[in-house]
């Protein structure tokens, strides 16, 4: 027996329009869009008022560290996956830095099993690429698999592959998009050495943007667009953090593309002073001069989605400086807010973050009817309201670390309601039914 819902009176944003009208969900479907005024063809069993609302399609979140396996003493795919429907985000993609890394076949069928029984969203995977599985990766199910994850520079899980042999060994043998981590570990290294000598083992969290400098940020991105081009392999460069590394995009290239992830669009090398290690990332936050460059590149065509890098931990791994704190932050519930508060700031329009947060990254890993109100798609949808203001507090968050380096600040929207695959998942501060689960995502290649 179908269940029907009506949605009216909200200003959906798609495509580039925003319109007011009414949509219609069949079950996990959307059954029908009605611009304007006007009746659904078929009566249906509830109808949610929206007025004042946006209807945006559910955000794909494409870089997310979800910690099942593992890591689960920072949060697992339960906490984490209703912190992204909290948040508006209806799938997320996992990267395979986890214990065990998902590196091979068995370890990814055993992280999607996990996912399966704890998921409140829908969700997809990347494969771990290392120095000892590049001809193994041609041979991966292009329907089930998200993309090749790729470490060209340290980072945490242990996944570096920083010899050019077998990087290019990866980018030939690889039918999938791979999305990289590009920090050059040589630079990294040496300057962490150099500061080392007179800061002492564990220099102050200010110096983390010295350590992994643009330097070692620009050396890895124009190594792997090297790669890229002389391959033909389809590159995805996750977190871009500086103006330099900009340059070496170009508007409108379907083949090399880049991630802004929210934490480098939001922060500053100043707020180190501020909230110390909690907003210690790889790569690291930078000046305000590449924040503007990436505030930029979001409307010019240089970046082509809008990720977190969510990644939490626990308060107390958080401690110590650029040597002994954990980089990461816990942001995906709060990625959807924090990027409309920059659309009313003038950075991007909201029809232009719809494009980066949900269509783009549909398109990029030829995600299966999502990322779209269209009708036909799956019912992954967010209602947002403007002009309430509220002020993020620990009781907000859903994310089993606890922690925000956004507590304090006080948005100006609100995720309302969050549908996945049609049922209310999120309610106006609720999880309306923790026993509910999120597919897993096709890909339609």
């Amino acid at each position: 027996m179908h269940f029907r819902t009506q949605i009216k009176n909200a200003v959906m944003v798609n495509e580039g329009r925003c319109f007011l009208g009414t949509l219609v969900i069949d079950d996990d479907r959307i059954e029908e869009i009605i611009e304007g005024s006007g009746d659904p063809l078929v009566p249906v069993d509830e109808v949610i008022d929206a007025s004042g609302c946006y209807l945006l399609p559910g955000l794909i979140d494409d870089h997310v560290h979800f910690r099942d396996p593992g890591l689960t003493h920072k949060g697992d795919f339960f906490s984490e996956s209703k912190a992204a429907a909290a948040g508006g985000v209806t799938t997320v993609f996992d990267m395979p830095n986890c214990i065990p890394q998902t590196t091979t076949m068995r370890d990814f069928e055993e992280k999607w099993r996990i996912a399966s029984e704890k998921s409140v969203v829908n969700f997809g995977f990347l494969f771990g690429a290392t120095a000892g599985n590049a001809y193994e990766l041609a041979k991966l199910n292009s329907r089930k698999v998200a993309a090749v994850k790729l470490f060209m520079g340290s980072s945490t899980g242990n996944m570096l592959v920083d010899n050019e042999r077998t990087l290019r060994a990866i980018f030939e043998c690889s039918r999938l998009p791979i999305m990289t981590h590009c920090e050059d570990s040589a630079i990294i290294a040496e300057n962490l050495r150099r500061l080392q000598a007179t800061e002492g083992a564990d220099p102050a969290v200010c110096h983390h943007t010295e350590v992994r400098s643009e330097e070692a940020c620009y050396q890895s991105t124009a190594l792997a667009v090297k790669l890229a081009r002389e391959t033909g392999a389809r590159l995805h460069v996750a977190h871009l953090s500086t103006a330099r590394e900009l340059d070496l995009f170009t508007p409108g290239d379907s083949q090399i593309t880049a991630e802004a992830c929210v934490g480098h669009l939001w922060f500053t090398a100043d707020d180190y002073a501020r909230l110390g290690s909690r907003i210690k990332v790889n790569p690291s936050i930078k000046t305000e001069a590449d924040r503007a460059a990436l505030r930029a590149a979001l409307s010019d065509g240089r970046i082509f989605t809008i990720g977190t890098d969510h990644a939490p931990h626990a308060l107390r791994e958080k401690t110590g400086g650029c040597a002994r704190a954990a980089s990461g932050m816990p942001i995906v519930q709060f990625s959807l807010v924090s990027m409309l508060e920059l659309v009313d700031k003038g950075v991007l329009t909201l029809e232009r973050l719809v494009q980066l947060m949900c269509h783009n990254p549909a398109e990029l890993f030829s995600v299966e009817n999502r990322g779209y109100l269209r009708e036909g798609y799956k019912a992954d949808l967010v209602l947002v309201r403007p002009h309430v203001p509220w002020t993020l507090t620990p009781n907000r968050i859903q994310s089993a670390c606890n922690w925000s380096p956004l507590e304090g600040h006080t948005f100006h929207w609100r995720v309302e309601r969050t549908f996945c695959n049609g049922f209310p998942i999120y309610n106006r501060g609720h999880i309306t039914d923790e026993m509910f689960r999120g597919q897993p995502v096709c890909f339609n290649r």
